[in-house]
């Protein structure tokens, strides 16, 4: 991997991007398109991330509450949020900087705000809570037993992470093998466990658009907010896709360095900022080139996929154990799930659906941690630390990750253990990033990318309903906290 500046015009600073906040950035020539099937990758990691929060828990649980007449949220949720990734790749495949860095050149106070935005909602362990409870529906865990073992899960997924030599590779490998299993089971329950009942019902879902008002209104705010912001991935999830497409080497993200274990690797202590190229002909031709390859892997691998998952859970919920079974606030929804799946067709099935669940909750939360870490390490090596030598991205990342996973085990300690609760109020907080970050996204992609490559035409309309989308939900939500408070 070079960081060279280009060899055409070396030295020679760029003016394109805001320098006030941050250094200036040299001109570079953008490497050569990479064919698909060495570009799959930062979509199957957030796809993983997607389907353990979104996917297997909350629109499930909505499901168990009202049925499928929400599925049209669920629709426009994930069409939403695979614009909006389009538009977080395209400054790191134009810069190799993450959109993080880019909302910095912006103004310099949003490197912390997005460290805030990014560890507060994102703290609460509730994927590996949730993992170590499916776990418990097949050997049988007492409930004083479920935070002990969710702290050693943890706590496994950070030495995996941390004598990893190139952790986004390892992070790759694993997401890879556990979307693989996710998708296997995905294959089996259309053929064989929706049925014609299922698939009546998904289609009656669709039909009855003036269903939706009201089952919306049976929702908590809380759990409706987060939901829409889990239709897919959700808040910093999103915004972490920069950071996997500059460690996969997409785009400009070649020339900058990967994060590395501090054990196993080679560390490079350089900052991570980017470069920008000259608009000619051959850059052009390249900056085509991406694009078409990342949008083709982010539309089949997180549209597609992710709302076929999407469906098919709640499918599953809405056949089987049906509306207002199961309790709120609690995980019932998905051990009735498993006790009907194993009444269908025999005990291995509803063990291989709580199994799938503890797949899934433990690699979002490995999806999680490396999120967080990376948000962090890149603002901090970007900024205050980015002529430290000692400090590299690297170190700063795996202090994050053990940091994180310490502020977790004691939450569980302290006695809050419902995993929904705790996904919820993850969610929930997402939602209002997201609302904070497309109207960022606008600014950065609109104003400060040269104007051959800015965002324009139906993707510009995109990122403003994605504004009005989430920003709506996060002002319902906000004056529905505010009156529970003045009511309190």
């Amino acid at each position: 991997m070079s960081s060279s500046p280009s060899r055409r015009h070396p030295g020679d600073l760029a003016t394109e991007l805001p320098s006030k906040a941050l250094p200036a950035v040299p001109y570079a020539d953008l490497p050569e398109p990479l064919p698909m099937r060495k570009v799959i990758g930062p979509s199957v990691l957030l796809l993983a991330g997607a389907i353990g929060s979104g996917e297997y828990v909350l629109w499930p649980y909505i499901t168990s509450q009202v049925g499928l007449a929400v599925v049209w949220l669920v629709v426009v949720g994930v069409l939403t949020q695979y614009f909006l990734n389009m538009e977080i790749e395209r400054y790191t495949l134009a810069t190799g900087e993450t959109a993080v860095t880019g909302f910095t050149r912006l103004w310099k106070p949003w490197s912390w705000l997005f460290i805030i935005m990014t560890v507060v909602p994102w703290a609460w362990p509730g994927w590996a809570t949730g993992g170590t409870t499916t776990l418990g529906f097949v050997v049988g865990l007492s409930e004083t037993a479920v935070p002990y073992v969710t702290i050693g899960a943890l706590v496994l997924i950070g030495l995996v992470l941390t004598v990893s030599p190139v952790v986004y590779q390892t992070v790759e490998k694993i997401q890879f093998f556990m979307v693989g299993l996710i998708v296997l089971f995905l294959i089996y329950a259309l053929l064989f466990l929706l049925g014609w009942d299922g698939y009546a019902a998904l289609g009656r879902g669709l039909a009855d658009v003036d269903e939706l008002p009201g089952a919306v209104s049976q929702v908590g705010t809380a759990t409706l907010l987060g939901a829409i912001a889990f239709a897919g991935a959700g808040g910093a999830l999103n915004l972490v896709q920069s950071n996997w497409v500059r460690d996969k080497g997409l785009g400009m993200g070649a020339r900058l360095p990967r994060v590395v274990s501090p054990f196993t690797g080679e560390e490079i202590a350089a900052p991570t900022t980017g470069y920008i190229f000259r608009r000619d002909a051959e850059n052009m031709r390249r900056w085509r080139g991406w694009w078409r390859v990342a949008d083709r892997e982010q539309f089949v691998t997180f549209f597609v996929i992710g709302l076929i998952a999407l469906l098919t859970f709640m499918t599953l919920t809405a056949i089987n154990i049906g509306v207002g079974v199961s309790e709120a606030e609690s995980f019932d929804f998905i051990r009735l799930q498993g006790e009907a799946l194993a009444e269908q067709q025999g005990s291995w099935l509803g063990t291989t659906f709580w199994l799938i669940g503890t797949v899934v909750l433990y690699s979002t939360n490995l999806a999680v941690l490396d999120m967080v870490g990376r948000v962090t390490a890149d603002v901090l090596k970007t900024g205050p630390l980015r002529e430290n030598e000692r400090w590299s991205e690297s170190r700063i990342y795996f202090t994050v990750v053990w940091t994180e996973i310490v502020f977790g085990s004691v939450i569980l300690l302290s006695g809050v253990t419902q995993p929904l609760i705790l996904l919820v109020i993850a969610s929930s907080l997402n939602g209002l990033v997201m609302f904070v970050y497309s109207v960022l996204l606008i600014q950065l992609n609109r104003r400060t990318l040269p104007a051959e490559i800015r965002v324009g035409g139906g993707r510009l309309v995109a990122l403003c309903w994605a504004v009005l989308f989430y920003g709506f939900f996060s002002v319902v939500l906000l004056i529905d906290q505010f009156g529970q408070l003045a009511g309190g």
